[in-house]
């Protein structure tokens, strides 16, 4: 599988590692073809992964991965040009948070709207899931924690993109939950928030959701 994946921070590079880990061709996009963060990236994979423009990796990739801070994500994908994303499985990784000096992040859009939603509107052409966005970039791929595998949820409106999503998780070390359509990327994003408000008061960055199942 060819990989495209928009944004060269944390969360671009783990993912980035964990589809060249499983055998995947992927390109790094960054704003400018020289982003220094994507070339370094790319270095450490010869053969298996290069860098260039959001629209390169875009062009490139049979699945797509956005990866870029929210604020930045609309400009991102003009960028890259929609008429690349027709078709295409896009995992959407993106939570829409405001950062305010001194207080916890919120959401930009919430309750009767989602980022994974918008970003549906964005790219009316894509089959947008929303997945990976409730665990930090440390732990997306390979995920140990003593309790067992974590799980991941996910959503999205076409149910095959969605199976396609469920696959990358499950060889990534994933339990999955399919939550159905992408409006529950609205519950999904506030799950982000949870993620962050228990790091910040435990001091830790070490955690993830697991669903509890229980057979009868």
């Amino acid at each position: 599988m060819r990989v495209g994946i928009l944004g060269s921070g944390g969360v671009g590079q783990a993912l980035g590692d964990g589809f060249v880990s499983r055998g995947h061709s992927v390109k790094l996009g960054a704003r400018e073809a020289g982003n220094e963060k994507a070339r370094t990236w790319a270095a450490k994979h010869p053969g298996k992964a290069s860098a260039g423009t959001f629209r390169d990796a875009a062009a490139f990739g049979d699945t797509l991965v956005v990866a870029t801070l929210w604020e930045g994500t609309e400009n991102a994908l003009t960028l890259a040009g929609t008429e690349n994303f027709k078709g295409k499985v896009v995992l959407d990784v993106t939570n829409p948070l405001v950062f305010e000096p001194g207080r916890p992040p919120r959401l930009a859009l919430g309750h009767t709207d989602s980022g994974g939603e918008q970003v549906q509107r964005w790219l009316p052409g894509a089959r947008v899931v929303k997945v990976f966005n409730s665990v930090g970039h440390a732990h997306m791929v390979d995920p140990r924690f003593p309790g067992g595998p974590p799980t991941m949820f996910l959503c999205g409106n076409d149910a095959p993109a969605r199976a396609a999503a469920a696959d990358v998780c499950k060889a990534f070390g994933w339990d999955v939950v399919d939550l159905g359509g992408l409006d529950a990327a609205r519950l999904l994003e506030p799950l982000c928030i949870l993620w962050v408000r228990y790091g910040a008061s435990a001091g830790t960055w070490n955690h993830a959701f697991k669903l509890l199942r229980k057979s009868s």
